[in-house]
């Protein structure tokens, strides 16, 4: 049997998203708590696009992982894994200087693994004003990638 992958065009909220079947299939395997803690990073992704009009998104999943990803930006994965049970994950492009420019901004703020990761403890309250700026700036980046701290103001 062939493996197959649905993709729909969905409106949620006045955003359009070009939704992968499959997404939804791997979020519902993670634990509740998890689950709970990735759906806010989700709504979040989705939140910065509408807000900023940034066009649709598209989520899909790229090794595995949720993935969500804008016309003029790079992809923003997330994921838990069983091997770090406590906590889940957000990564950015590590060919980029947004990690980089995100520990420049946001020193304290998160707990940074590499170029790539920023890591949350899964009963933690996420810092969402800080987090979605991380997530404003891999989806607008390659409109942004030119700019002092790619166009941040704090």
């Amino acid at each position: 049997m062939a493996y197959q992958q649905l993709h729909l065009i969905v409106c949620i909220n006045g955003l359009e998203i070009n939704v992968d079947s499959n997404v939804k299939t791997k979020i519902d395997l993670y634990p509740d708590e998890v689950k709970s803690q990735l759906l806010n990073i989700r709504d979040a992704i989705f939140a910065v696009a509408k807000e900023e009009c940034l066009g649709e998104i598209t989520e899909t999943l790229k090794l595995n992982e949720p993935s969500y990803q804008s016309k003029n930006g790079r992809t923003v994965r997330m994921d838990w894994k069983d091997k770090s049970p406590r906590t889940v994950s957000v990564y950015f492009n590590c060919n980029t200087t947004l990690v980089e420019t995100f520990k420049e901004i946001y020193r304290d703020t998160f707990h940074y693994v590499g170029n790539r990761e920023i890591k949350f403890q899964v009963s933690e309250k996420l810092p969402m004003v800080e987090l979605k700026a991380c997530i404003s700036m891999s989806l607008r980046y390659h409109k942004i990638k030119h700019l002092p701290l790619l166009g941040a103001s704090w």
